[in-house]
């Protein structure tokens, strides 16, 4: 059984939130979280990714989807760094080209210890189905800060945003993938002349 899993609930006055986590899963995903869209582009991390994932969300998505969206960033962000623990072994950095049909992305990742996130992706328009896409970015923001990564996103081209969007996850999860594989030359290393990260 892997030990890189986590486990992390978080509860707020808008949200409450568990999410379990397997690094070295096999892209299993279940999700009950009330935004129907997240869920998809969630369930591309967990199968590129090859993670197994479980969200379960209960949120005032009555208001809108913007607590919920942000603050399950936020978990996911806290199970990522507490399932790499003190992250010897990895290969750390971790980039994917992703396409859908006309739309291109770029992910790169870098599990610095150091939150940062560089996105760029315009959307042709502000909703796909009833979701917002400027939650995208608040999702990636969470995470970003709770992982404490550094993570670069680019759209190089695309029409239509449910592309856009699917290349994004999908090459989020191919660059996880990349960066948190044990490099068996690096057992037991941290990868950083540091000594930490």
């Amino acid at each position: 059984m892997s030990e890189r899993q986590a486990r992390v609930s978080r509860e707020t006055l808008e949200t409450q939130i568990e999410i379990s986590l397997n690094l070295d899963g096999r892209g299993d995903a279940r999700f009950e979280t009330g935004v129907p869209f997240l869920e998809h582009m969630l369930d591309q991390v967990a199968r590129h990714g090859m993670l197994d994932l479980d969200v379960k969300a209960k949120g005032d998505v009555h208001i809108d989807d913007h607590h919920t969206v942000e603050d399950i960033g936020i978990t996911l962000g806290q199970a990522f760094f507490q399932a790499l623990g003190d992250k010897k072994g990895i290969h750390r950095y971790g980039h994917a080209y992703v396409p859908l049909d006309e739309a291109l992305s770029r992910v790169v990742i870098d599990f610095s210890g150091r939150p940062g996130l560089e996105y760029h992706v315009p959307y042709p328009r502000a909703q796909i189905g009833r979701f917002d896409v400027d939650l995208l970015a608040e999702f990636f923001r969470g995470f970003v800060n709770h992982a404490q990564v550094t993570l670069h996103i680019d759209n190089l081209r695309g029409d239509n945003a449910h592309h856009i969007a699917e290349t994004v996850f999908k090459a989020f999860g191919r660059a996880l993938r990349m960066a948190l594989t044990p490099d068996p030359r690096m057992s037991g290393i941290t990868p950083s002349t540091k000594g930490q990260l």
